[in-house]
């Protein structure tokens, strides 16, 4: 791949957004390989995620960020900070939003501060596979409504429609943003998916897990610290595994119960899924213990933050 020549392209593009409407699905979509964790449930990204998409014409660096949301907590106010630190260091921002001629405050919010940043500013109209026919209009019709609502909204520079579940626009989307990156060298091998380490991909697959798994409750109380992570040789067989053991923290003694489960029952299945999640991810073999553990009121405690990952002084722009 010859990123020598003049027409070379790479750059940075944050993925900015409320809470829920498909950021880390779409990232995961155009990378081609699953590395941020998705659910239903708002709030499911919490740090910055840097992965990386090469072609022959460009490379593309993308940031998947927290959704923009009113802080209710030291943790909210941390992930608020993550998402807004991106815009100010980046060559493209991608706003998503979901297919609805609605413009709620929350994007408002959004569309104000992007109203601040250099870079140009694409929307993005994600889950167009929920669109209907209707005896009122067709999908179609409900599309332009959208985009015309958008546009007379924010001077966006491109408005892409996409279904990243279904993967429908994204190579569309791939195209108009190389279009908007700026002449530079490739900054990444070309093999290069993502920084994020081996143990914070296998925690984070561990809280997804939980989430999916556990009620609305109690997931945003929980939080995955990798405990010990090594590899060894079964004596018996000579195969190699690696240990795994990872705590489950929560905010109460009800949520520890709940994550435990009737004779373990709850967290025998967050393990067995999670760790045939991170064997695909990693493709080995994994031996994987979970322990569940109360930390009180912890997404309000500075120190335990820190200790967890959350640490507002480590945030900055690009790495």
């Amino acid at each position: 791949m010859d990123e020598e020549n003049n027409n070379f392209r790479s750059g940075y593009v944050t993925i900015i957004g409320r809470p829920n409407v498909g950021k880390s699905t779409l990232m995961n979509c155009l990378i081609g390989q699953k590395i941020a964790i998705t659910s239903d449930k708002p709030q499911t990204t919490r740090h910055k995620i840097q992965t990386v998409y090469t072609c022959d014409e460009a490379q593309i660096i993308f940031l998947d960020t927290p959704g923009i949301h009113k802080a209710k907590n030291r943790l909210g106010d941390y992930m608020d900070k993550v998402a807004e630190s991106t815009l100010a260091d980046v060559d493209v921002i991608l706003m998503l939003v979901e297919p609805t001629t609605f413009i709620g405050a929350g994007e408002r919010s959004i569309m104000e501060q992007l109203s601040k940043a250099e870079a140009p500013v694409i929307l993005v109209i994600n889950k167009t596979d929920t669109l209907s026919d209707s005896k009122e209009s067709t999908r179609g019709e409900k599309l332009a409504e959208c985009i015309k609502a958008y546009s007379e909204s924010f001077d966006f520079a491109e408005i892409v429609p996409v279904s990243a579940k279904k993967n429908k626009g994204t190579d569309e989307l791939l195209k108009t943003m190389i279009r908007y990156l700026p002449y530079g060298p490739m900054y990444y091998d070309e093999d290069t998916v993502t920084e994020e380490t081996e143990r914070n991909i296998a925690g984070e697959i561990i809280r997804e897990k939980a989430l999916r798994l556990l009620g609305d409750e109690v997931p945003h109380g929980i939080a995955v610290t990798i405990e010990k992570m090594h590899e060894r040789v079964r004596p018996e067989t000579g195969d190699t595994v690696t240990d795994i053991e990872a705590t489950i923290i929560c905010e109460r003694d009800s949520h520890k119960g709940i994550i435990i489960g009737k004779g373990g029952e709850m967290l025998k299945k967050i393990g067995t899924k999670a760790r045939i999640e991170i064997e695909k991810a990693f493709e080995y073999k994994v031996n994987l213990k979970l322990w569940v553990k109360v930390r009180k009121d912890w997404r309000d405690s500075e120190k335990m933050l820190k200790s967890f990952g959350y640490d507002p002084e480590a945030i900055n722009g690009r790495d």
